[in-house]
Parts: C-alpha cells; sequence; structure tokens
C-alpha cells in the first residue's frame, strides 16, 4: 500500500473511531432513559433529550478537526476519497450500525469537500452500500400462543424488571383484557393469542411503552402499552392496538424517543412492519436517529423522483414574510426556503434559531419536526416557472441555477399540512367544531411547554390526516416566560378609543390576550365559537398562572392519544 493508500485508510479509520466515541455517548443517554423514568426526573428527561440531539454536532466539529490535522501535511484530493470510502465500507461493512456509521462518514466527507461533490462515488448516498449485512438479531420476545390474554400481559410485564412496584396490576391487566375483548370482535370468542414485544422499552416524556404485536390465529394488530410512573408506583395508561393510533404515538410532531438498539436497521424493519405507511426515516427519526433519518429521507426523495414526473410548484397557502415555501405535489412534504429580506424585525439567525429551538424543545405532539439540509440539489427541470421566479426574486442568495440544477444553500423540509386556515373555508360543521377544539388545544399545550407562538394566526397552524392541528411557523416562537402579558388599561378619555395609536406604553415583549378575538378570526362565527371553546386564552390570568406553574418547573402530562381512551380517567 503506498502512502497516499494508507493515508485513506487512516483517515477511514479515524473517522470510524470518531464514531465509535459518539455511539458510545449517544447510547449512554439513552439508557439512562429507564433511571430517570424511574425516579420521575422529568426535568432531567427534558435535559436529556436536548443532550443527545446535541451530541452529534459536537461529536462532528472533533471528528473533522482530526481529520484535517491528520491530512495537515498531504490533504487528500477528491478522487482519492474513493479509497476512503472503500476503506471505510470494508470497516463497517459487518458492523450492526453501519447504518449510522455510514451516515457520520457523509458528514465529515461534506464538512471536509464542501459538500458539492456528494455522490455515491465517494460516499452512501442513494444506497446505504453494495451488500447490506444480514443479522439474526432476536429484538423480540414472545408470549404465547394462549387462549388466557390475562397471564400473557402479566409475563410481558413481569419481565420488564423494573425497580418499581406496580399500583395495582391485576387492575391493570383486567382492563386491558376488557379493552381488548370490547373493541376487538375477534376476542368476544376464546382465541389463541399470542404477543411478540420488543425487548427495548421505549421511553418518551413522562412514559415508557411497550411496542410489539399481538397475533390472533392468522389476524396481527400493532400494540403499545404506555407505563406511568406515579409518586413511585406503576400503572398502565392504556392500551393501543391499531395502526392509526400507533402512528399517531410515532408522530413528527413528538419529541424522540429513547430507546436502545444494537441493531437500528433490524429496529426500523420491525417497527416498519407494525407501521407500514410510515417512511424509514420517519422511523429512523422517531428512536432518536434523526440525522441518519436525513440520509434515509435524501435516499427515499431520490427514488420518488426517478418514479415520478410532475413539477415543484409554489405551497398553498398564505405567503409569509420570512420563508419562500414549495412543495411536489405527488409527495407529501414542504420545502422552506429563508428569503433574503425577512420581516424587518426578524434575521435569517433568529429564524435558524428559531427552528432549533423546535429541534432540541419538547414538541408535545403540537410543532412539527424538521429536517435542515445544507446545498440541498434539485433538477431544474422539474421546477415550475413560477417557482423558479419567486425562488430568484426572494431567495437568490441562497440559490445556485444551472441548465441542470436548481442547488440550495439551506432549507428546511416538513411535513405536507392543510394550512388550518384552508381546512375551515370547506369544513363540515362537525369538522369546523373539532378543528377549533384542537387549534386552542395546541395553542394551551405548547404554552404548558414553555412555548409561545408568536403568531398564532390560523395560516400558521396545519391539519394532519388524523384531524389534529399543529404548529408549524417558527418565524415569532419564543419562550413562553419571555413575554409579559398584560391587561389593557382603562382609556382615559372617550378619544383614546378612536386614536390610531394606542393610549399606553406597549414594551418589545408584551402581549395583551383580550386582543386575541380581534386578529384571530375574522366571522362573529367563529369568534363566538372558539370563545365557548377556549375562552379563557383571551385571559391574563390564564397566560399567567401558566408561566407561574413553569417556573415552578411543573412538567406537564403529554399523552399521545385521547385522555379519554386513558384507563385511570375511565375507571374515574
Amino acid at each position: 500500500m503506498n502512502k497516499r493508500d494508507a493515508l485513506a485508510a487512516d483517515v477511514a479509520a479515524l473517522i470510524l473511531d470518531g464514531f465509535d466515541a459518539y455511539r458510545k455517548a449517544f447510547r449512554r443517554v439513552t439508557r439512562g432513559a429507564r433511571d430517570r423514568f424511574e425516579r420521575g426526573d422529568w426535568i432531567g428527561v427534558q435535559d436529556a433529550s436536548r443532550e443527545r440531539i446535541e451530541l452529534y454536532d459536537t461529536s462532528i466539529a472533533a471528528m473533522v478537526d482530526a481529520v484535517v490535522r491528520l491530512q495537515s501535511a498531504m490533504p487528500l484530493a477528491l478522487p482519492e476519497w474513493r479509497e476512503v470510502r472503500s476503506q471505510y465500507e470494508r470497516l463497517v461493512g459487518a458492523r450492526q450500525d453501519f447504518d449510522l456509521a455510514q451516515t457520520v462518514y457523509n458528514t465529515i466527507f461534506r464538512k471536509c469537500l464542501g459538500g458539492q461533490y456528494l455522490s455515491d462515488e465517494f460516499a452512501f448516498v442513494s444506497q446505504p452500500q453494495s451488500n447490506s449485512p444480514e443479522f439474526e438479531a432476536r429484538l423480540s420476545v414472545s408470549y404465547g400462543p394462549s387462549a388466557d390474554i390475562g397471564g400473557l400481559l402479566r409475563s410481558a410485564l413481569g419481565d420488564l424488571a423494573f425497580d418499581l412496584p406496580w399500583l395495582d396490576l391485576d387492575d391493570d391487566i383486567a382492563m386491558m383484557v376488557s379493552t381488548m375483548k370490547s373493541s376487538i370482535p375477534l376476542l368476544r370468542m376464546p382465541r389463541q393469542v399470542t404477543f411478540e414485544i420488543l425487548k427495548a422499552s421505549f421511553f418518551r416524556n413522562k412514559g415508557a411503552y411497550l411496542v410489539g404485536r399481538m397475533f390472533i390465529e392468522e389476524h396481527v394488530f400493532p400494540i403499545a402499552i404506555p407505563i406511568h410512573n406515579e409518586e413511585g408506583e406503576l400503572y398502565v395508561d392504556t392500551f393501543i392496538w391499531n395502526e392509526d393510533d400507533l402512528s399517531i404515538i410515532f408522530s413528527f410532531t413528538r419529541s424522540y424517543f429513547m430507546v436502545d438498539t444494537e441493531y437500528p436497521n433490524e429496529m426500523v424493519k420491525f417497527l416498519n412492519e407494525l407501521l407500514p405507511n410510515k417512511k424509514r426515516w420517519e422511523l429512523y427519526t422517531s428512536i432518536g436517529f434523526y440525522k441518519h433519518g436525513k440520509t434515509e429521507f435524501y435516499r427515499e426523495f431520490l427514488a420518488h423522483l426517478a418514479r415520478s414526473d410532475d413539477e415543484f410548484v409554489i405551497a398553498e397557502g398564505i405567503k409569509g414574510m420570512v420563508m419562500a415555501v414549495f412543495t411536489l405535489p405527488s409527495y407529501q412534504i414542504v420545502f422552506k426556503v429563508i428569503r433574503d429580506r425577512p420581516d424587518k424585525r426578524i434575521t435569517r439567525q433568529h429564524v435558524r434559531d428559531a427552528y432549533y429551538l423546535v429541534k432540541t424543545h419538547d414538541r408535545v405532539g403540537r410543532m412539527a419536526d424538521t429536517q435542515e439540509f445544507s446545498r440541498f440539489v434539485f433538477p431544474r427541470a422539474r421546477f415550475s416557472a413560477d417557482l423558479l421566479e419567486e425562488l430568484q426574486r426572494l431567495c437568490a442568495s441562497s440559490l445556485s441555477v444551472s441548465d441542470e440544477h436548481v442547488v440550495i444553500s439551506h432549507l428546511y423540509s416538513e411535513r405536507l399540512m392543510t394550512p388550518l386556515n384552508l381546512f375551515i373555508q370547506t369544513a363540515s360543521e362537525f369538522e369546523l367544531l373539532q378543528v377549533l377544539e384542537e387549534y386552542g388545544n395546541a395553542i394551551k399545550q405548547l404554552a404548558a411547554a414553555n412555548i409561545f407562538p408568536g403568531d398564532m394566526l390560523l395560516k400558521n397552524f396545519g391539519v394532519t390526516r388524523h384531524r389534529r392541528v399543529v404548529f408549524y411557523d417558527y418565524d415569532e416562537i419564543c419562550y413562553l416566560t419571555e413575554v409579559n402579558f398584560r391587561k389593557i388599561p382603562p382609556a382615559r378619555y372617550p378619544e383614546d378609543e378612536l386614536a390610531a395609536e394606542p393610549w399606553y406604553s406597549v414594551g418589545p415583549n408584551d402581549v395583551f390576550p383580550e386582543e386575541f378575538e380581534n386578529f384571530l378570526f375574522n366571522t362573529g362565527a367563529l369568534r363566538a365559537l372558539f370563545r365557548e371553546l377556549h375562552g379563557d386564552l383571551y385571559t391574563v390570568e390564564y397566560w399567567q398562572d401558566v408561566q407561574q406553574r413553569i417556573i415552578e418547573q411543573q412538567v406537564m402530562d403529554v399523552f399521545p392519544y385521547r385522555r379519554k381512551r386513558r384507563f385511570r380517567r375511565a375507571a374515574g
């Protein structure tokens, strides 16, 4: 091996050493989830979630520095990175976490070469590697078959080995069996049942989850069993047994699970069997591997481009002052680019900071997760003329256009939703009631998580396919505790109320809740309905009370299922 090839091999080994250090730290934080759950350390849960997200960037920075230093005497030219890739593939080809290792390699390559040469020739782009390894990984445990459903559930829960007692395990099992028999017609007669449960528990917020599937003879049901800790005693909160409800638990609006696995690819395969309508990138992201989720997203995006022929177009809805937004009609994703001259009150860095806040904060099921990309390459032929003209007019500094490509230096991708202001235009009476209830709940749950949306207009919220209302415009987002909620003082004279300017001083963080009603809705009927549902949002007392609870470090309960599904509440 000549010196240049030896250097390529050393670079590959160094990247892998850095990945091993990152993976060890990632698993340390993840494994701490059980202890935090048992201690009821809910503030620690939030801190650990943020720490694990930030770990990737800090680890990559250290790796890049090490790789640059190693090449300081004779930097590798672009063609020589073919050998680095080849050596790296040899090193990670049989590893259980080969998928994550390759994403780290891709990141290092982009950081060192500037990102413009990302291709399968030098990195792992459209496919993971030539021969993905096959593992005989035993990720799950089976219980059954047996007609004694309660006995099977008792065995599964008993194997958890938490260092906490159960509040009333007999009652929990009875409620689970009752729910199953009343909800699943197949179980109204004695049947042979088998449970297949993943060995690893899933932790998020205040809950621990068992995840797996239930076989009733030839029928298969995805299941989840949420477990809560109430002052040192455990109880089952509900029983989830269908794909739609499980999909919401793994939603893009939720914080990432803490779940430890040696076999990320195999774990995602298992989850994909439970949730076939979820993309692989969504599942990787939901279990904490959000950077590899980006890799999988890009691979799936390239595959979709190859099998479709529609054009990228300007996204529907009212255009914002900060972002240009476009989409591909056949693809359920929107792309957001910061305008060259955002709203005069908001800088480009402010927008990036806001999106990072959302990435690292508890999204409580009410904020859409985003993926952030640099130098994202699109085929120019797929851009509509109107879209290209708009991007060149509004976002020229982020754009590089050639005969073949449109390269955007910085953008965000986000799941496509129907803007709430458009949804209500064609909503039935029942749907209108449903989404306005959801809209108010979204604002309240964000507030309880110490998030103030800033601009609460309907156009900044979207409706998901599950009819959940989700906030997705983060330009003016801030912590609730930074806001000064005030009442409008009485007018000094009758003329004050007719004046163009307020008769009272207004500070930069002052908010007057009684004004919300005037600008949120454009019809009296909507105002009246929302006041009936959520009139407390118009009072200073409501917001100040939430602020006080946050200051006292009260952590809200977050349920990724309807509250009426909860056993304890149903039992009264």
